[in-house]
């Protein structure tokens, strides 16, 4: 029966154009009202969605590039480049992060008057607009990680807008300006969590660490059980991109079973089971030994 390898990579091109316009729009209007009405959880929140703004920007222009057919000195294409663009958006995003909360450190010795009213309905545009840009990734956050992380980065800035919906509220209420820098450094916390998690994946990823998406104890389970097989060695589980992964592996098998389509059915088993789009598998008969203290492997005598 036919096997088939193809990605299924979607054009997300208008999907990135509609989101970066939207954001960057919403990120002019929000900075104007946020130095109008003197809120720093305004300013927070727009600084972060221009964040936005350059992680769509690096992730389009990423994801234009990792299509770019191989060549002599590039034979992977230039797919580690989405790898690359997601470790520069998270180090942008920390630096972003730390400008904001130290601004609300002082403001808690400097309390200032918001116009919680104004806040409300310029964070409600907000709530539109970020939930409206998740929503065009939603489709493709099922297959691409890529697309799912753009996704959820999308809707978790809709949260935050929620949020200073509900603090602007209280201020109108109560007078509490205190609250203001208070939200605007809980925005840093819960961004920094996930912002923590990407900045750990990308280092992880650019290190070629095995790919979060890939049981690498299971897959030696399996090595180790397919029939014919003593043992395997040089096992490597690395990813490609932010949505393709490699692996290649050694098999020592039995003498009379060597190149009996051992490699297409493992190929086909971990692209199923594993989501590994690139396999290598190199057979070695059972005379040909490996001594894994050394890494020294050669005909035995």
């Amino acid at each position: 029966m036919a096997h088939s390898h193809e990605h299924h990579v979607s054009n997300y091109n208008s999907a990135f154009a509609i989101g970066i316009v939207l954001n960057l729009l919403y990120v002019i209007v929000e900075a104007t009202y946020g130095f109008i009405t003197d809120s720093l959880a305004l300013l927070a929140d727009a600084g972060h969605n221009l964040s936005d703004v350059v992680t769509l920007a690096l992730a389009w222009g990423a994801f234009a590039l990792a299509k770019k057919a191989a060549t002599e000195q590039r034979t992977y294409g230039f797919r580690k480049v989405t790898i690359l663009a997601s470790l520069t958006s998270a180090l942008l995003l920390l630096f972003a992060l730390g400008a904001i909360a130290w601004e609300a450190v002082l403001r808690f010795s400097e309390p200032r008057p918001v116009a919680g009213t104004m806040v409300m309905v310029v964070a409600f545009i907000g709530v539109i607009i970020n939930a409206a840009t998740a929503m065009l990734f939603a489709k493709g956050q099922k297959h691409d990680l890529n697309m799912k992380g753009a996704f959820l980065h999308m809707a978790g800035d809709a949260a935050v807008s929620l949020g200073v919906i509900i603090t602007a509220f209280i201020i109108n209420i109560t007078g509490w300006d205190l609250l203001d820098p208070a939200m605007s450094l809980a925005i840093v916390v819960v961004i920094l969590i996930g912002t923590w998690s990407l900045l750990k994946d990308s280092i992880n990823y650019s290190l070629d660490a095995v790919p979060n998406n890939v049981d690498i104890s299971a897959l030696k389970t399996y090595l180790t059980e397919l029939p014919h097989v003593n043992t395997f060695h040089d096992l490597h589980v690395w990813p490609m991109s932010t949505t393709e992964n490699a692996m290649t592996v050694h098999l020592v098998v039995d003498e009379y079973v060597k190149g009996q389509g051992i490699p297409d059915e493992i190929k086909h088993y971990v692209h199923d089971h594993f989501e590994i789009e690139h396999v290598t598998v190199q057979i070695e008969a059972s005379s040909y030994t490996c001594d894994s203290k050394h890494q020294h492997c050669g005909i035995q005598q």
